[in-house]
């Protein structure tokens, strides 16, 4: 959400949106090499694929409606320029409050995700020894 809120005044120089998108990705970036380990910690071993699928698909959902949501934003919010359709600097100024709005609501949800300090118990896998068929094994 910083870097989102901090590129609106920072946009109208070349390292201003550099700055801005250097804060923006490196929250991204965070984020995404730390919730594989976060979901690890926190469900059973015997879920850990599912659960790490599950956060795969919401990533690319969200991905997905982010990108459609903003260039539908950018579509409609246009100026014309030397005969060429541009997006506007209010399109753009209006995708980050928006990427701000998300990024705040995000936080919002997570602050409110109850936390489990204690690492989830993996109880190990029993054998049933009686199903287990002998094998002839050659020695040397």
């Amino acid at each position: 959400a910083a870097g989102y809120l901090l590129s609106l005044p920072l946009s109208a120089s070349t390292w201003g949106i550099m700055i801005s998108l250097m804060i923006m990705n490196s929250g991204v970036g965070l984020a995404y090499g730390a919730m594989p380990a976060l979901i690890m910690g926190s469900v059973p071993l015997s879920e850990t694929a599912a659960a790490n699928g599950f956060n795969t698909l919401m990533r690319s959902l969200g991905t997905s409606i982010g990108a459609a949501v903003i260039g539908a934003v950018l579509a409609q919010m246009t100026i014309n320029f030397g005969g060429h359709t541009m997006a506007s600097e209010t399109g753009f100024h209006t995708a980050l409050i928006i990427g701000a709005a998300v990024s705040l609501i995000a936080l919002l949800i997570a602050a409110a995700i109850p936390r489990n300090t204690e690492p989830t118990p993996n109880e190990p896998r029993r054998v049933d020894e009686s199903a287990a068929e002998p094998t002839d094994v050659m020695t040397a």
